[in-house]
């Protein structure tokens, strides 16, 4: 097996869009041709868009593009940009004189990182999509983890920063790539040792979760809102809608390796699958290869993250933890 990235997969773009100063930002993920899709929302508090349709009992079989972006679901808006450029290209379903491209999407909540009051929209969108052109990615801060933060179950004063990250891997033919931005209300583990990355950081370390809910477990209190963990599951494998769907919640098991807790009422946590249908494949390989791809996604989205927006991040905290041992 070898690494890859979304650059080596055919008829599948990818670019990104952010606004640094506001701490938002947005990624597309574009299959011009079009793509069999499907989707698990697993987290509490999800904002999403065109999520119905990828129900296989429903007729559209494929997709134009998935946008991932910042803005709560003010965010969403994104996705008309996507639209808008599919439009201009001649992308989509041409229907009584009409080319209409779906696009799917989902957005975090990244409003309390600094005012708020900018969001990812339609003009960032369609910049993201020119971007795709030269399938222009880069892992950290930047498009739809601009503005990510992870470990906020003490709230946002013991967060640290986070962001987008690609992860792929080829096995034979087969093609499997990861992209996701991570802004969880837990930590992060590397997926290999099990050690936090990053996460609650309070008095100079790493605060284990499980810790943190002995201490508050017969609270009625809720968990800070404010996060969810967005990502997409891109392959080359011949699947149906049905099994799209499928390999998204078999994808999840990448997020329950990398974040703890996950999946919590004030997460949104949601994966998509595309496949463009060119190679077959065992489903459980692609399953399998999607979940370790996801969970490496994960952990490159932590560590390429830089301390910005008064955030610590994993790089930033090494000297402190190790001086602390």
């Amino acid at each position: 097996m070898k690494e890859i990235t979304l650059s080596d997969m055919h008829g599948i773009q990818i670019g990104h869009a952010q606004d640094e100063e506001h701490a938002t930002g947005c990624t597309v993920i574009l299959c011009p041709e079009g793509a069999v899709a499907g989707v698990d929302v697993r987290g509490g508090g999800p904002a999403t868009r065109e999520t119905d349709l990828l129900n296989p009992k429903n007729m559209v079989q494929k997709i134009h593009a998935v946008m991932l972006s910042g803005g709560s679901a003010f965010g969403l808006d994104a996705a008309s940009g996507a639209m808008q450029y599919l439009e201009e290209k001649g992308y989509g379903f041409h229907l009584a004189n009409h080319c209409i491209p779906i696009v799917c999407g989902a957005s975090l909540f990244d409003l309390s990182v600094k005012d708020g009051s900018v969001r990812p929209d339609k003009e960032m969108g369609y910049k993201a999509c020119i971007a795709s052109e030269k399938n222009t990615f880069k892992n950290g801060c930047y498009g739809a983890g601009t503005g990510a933060s992870i470990g906020k179950l003490l709230g946002d004063t013991y967060a640290m920063k986070s962001g987008q990250g690609m992860y792929g891997i080829q096995s034979q033919d087969l093609q499997v790539c990861a992209v996701v931005a991570v802004n969880a209300c837990g930590n992060v583990r590397d997926v290999e040792s099990g050690e936090w990355l990053a996460g609650v950081y309070k008095d100079k370390k790493i605060v284990d979760p499980l810790q943190l809910f002995d201490q508050i477990s017969n609270s009625n209190a809720n968990l800070p809102q404010g996060n969810t963990t967005i990502g997409c599951i891109i392959t080359n494998a011949k699947l149906d809608k049905s099994q799209c769907n499928k390999i998204a919640s078999i994808a999840h098991n990448g997020y329950a390796q990398a974040i703890f807790p996950v999946h919590t009422m004030s997460d949104g946590d949601t994966i998509f699958v595309l496949s463009t249908n060119e190679v077959k494949a065992m489903s459980d390989a692609v399953g399998v290869l999607a979940t370790h791809a996801m969970g490496k996604a994960i952990n490159k989205a932590v560590l390429s993250s830089q301390e910005c927006y008064g955030l610590p991040s994993a790089n930033s905290i090494k000297g402190a933890i190790k001086d602390e041992k």
